[in-house]
């Protein structure tokens, strides 16, 4: 068994965007922060969230590869 889903290069490559996304929105006017951030936050964590689950559900193709779309 491969280790953890943390160690995939596609998941080290979505955290980093993620990250930089975050970083991105701390510089935005703090009128705007409150009406744009929060959905931008939620898609960009949400990458990284699909690719786990779909790593935690991989014996399951069907199951992986709605995770993966």
């Amino acid at each position: 068994m491969a280790g953890s889903f943390r160690d995939l290069t596609v998941f080290k490559k979505a955290f980093a965007l993620s990250m930089d996304v975050f970083n991105i929105i701390n510089k935005f006017p703090s009128k705007e922060k409150f009406e744009l951030t929060d959905q931008i936050r939620r898609s960009s964590r949400a990458v990284c969230r699909a690719i786990g689950e779909g790593y935690r559900k991989r014996q399951y193709p069907k199951h992986f590869s709605s995770k993966m779309l």
